[in-house]
């Protein structure tokens, strides 16, 4: 598998690190998990499959290793800082200066091993008039102006239904810790990157900033493309209370869909710009889909080249064709189901290892291969 033979060392809790670490696990990296005493808090956290272990736990953690270490305590800092000096990778996702408060910052970690790619992940990353305010995904979104994009049918910000700031935190870092290593292979050095949540999320938007940097204002939600702007690019109820969308708004696209309708008319309306112009296609769209179910359009739509598509639940999608065919939903040997692999190599793929570990699993075997004694690991976990 690609990442075989790399160690990765991860000290971050909830979810974009683990995330990440997961994403490197399922392709052969060996994947450290260092918890406090108290654990991992998703450990309890949700849902729980009928073997006690949540579901967030298992979707972040299968095939990882538990070490547990009290960082507060000398043993536990001189116990990190040696599984460093053999590790290739360390993840920490504390807020700035908690690291560096516990003696196990970047430069006293790659003082030890300068091969070392050391990966801090936080909300507002490590500089900045916000970098010490506490923030999870929600108020990330919310100071990166994407949650004023994500509006309800009364226009008020709603919940988004995507973490994703956290993932995009998790993506960006990814990224930059596979670029680090390649560099390493011709440098012998490994690096230190800071990676902000917000920053990564706001980077994700260069189809949604037309307003802002061509004409200086907030977009108007409700009008802009994105946004359910365009007639073709937003979602219509169906007479059984579901939903489906439209999601292109390319001619071909609506010409083929109007005229299947029996309103060609219509196209150049469609095709026109988002906003206020676009309300006859909406009005004929909302009462045409109102007529028949979800399932009945999306049969019509199967004879047509369109881009529109029932509106799924969680469930469905899960359990639809696609996503067994791309095998995104694994069952393992015990009955627990898994979020499979979504990067797909053909000649290394990654390999699905559905065991979790328990609390400190290995924090004896791994901290004995470094010589400690029983005392020490002892010391060292907060046993």
């Amino acid at each position: 598998m690609k990442l075989e033979g790399l160690r990765v060392l991860d000290l971050s809790l909830f979810l974009p690190g683990p995330w990440l670490t997961q994403l490197m696990a399922d392709h052969g990296a060996e994947v450290i998990k260092i918890e406090p005493p108290s654990g991992e808090p998703v450990r309890e956290v949700g849902y729980r499959t009928p073997d006690g272990t949540t579901t967030w736990f298992r979707a972040t953690h299968r095939g990882k290793r538990s070490v547990v270490l009290n960082l507060k305590a000398e043993e536990g800092r001189e116990a990190l800082l040696r599984l460093a000096e053999r590790a290739d990778v360390l993840v920490e996702a504390f807020r700035p200066g908690v690291v560096e408060r516990l003696g196990v910052g970047a430069e006293a970690v790659r003082a030890r091993n300068p091969r070392l790619v050391y990966c801090s992940i936080a909300a507002f990353g490590q500089s900045g008039p916000e970098a010490a305010r506490p923030a999870h995904d929600l108020a990330i979104q919310a100071l990166a102006g994407t949650l004023s994009l994500n509006l309800g049918k009364d226009g008020q910000p709603a919940n988004p239904g995507l973490p994703v700031a956290d993932v995009t935190g998790s993506m960006m870092a990814l990224s930059a810790i596979l670029m680090a290593l390649l560099r390493r292979e011709s440098t012998g050095r490994g690096d230190t990157i800071d990676i902000s949540m917000m920053d990564s999320l706001m980077s994700w938007l260069p189809n949604v900033i037309g307003p802002v940097f061509a004409e200086d204002r907030a977009p108007v939600v409700a009008e802009e493309r994105s946004f359910g702007g365009y007639a073709f690019f937003t979602t219509y109820a169906t007479s059984d209370g579901r939903h489906v969308a439209m999601g292109a708004v390319e001619r071909k696209f609506v010409t083929n869909m109007l005229t299947a309708l029996g309103r060609p008319d219509l196209v150049e309306a469609a095709c026109g710009p988002p906003g206020p112009g676009q309300a006859p296609v909406k009005a004929f769209l909302g009462g045409t889909f109102a007529t028949r179910t979800r399932a009945e359009w999306e049969a019509f739509f199967a004879g047509l080249d369109v881009c529109a598509a029932p509106v799924l639940d969680l469930h469905e999608a899960f359990h639809g064709a696609q996503a067994q065919a791309r095998q995104m939903l694994v069952r393992d040997g015990a009955g627990n189901l898994h979020i499979g692999i979504p990067i797909k190599y053909a000649e290394e793929p990654g390999r699905l290892d559905p065991a979790v570990p328990a609390l400190g699993a290995d924090t004896a075997e791994i901290l004995g291969e470094l010589g400690f004694t029983g005392a020490q690991i002892a010391a060292a976990s907060g046993a």
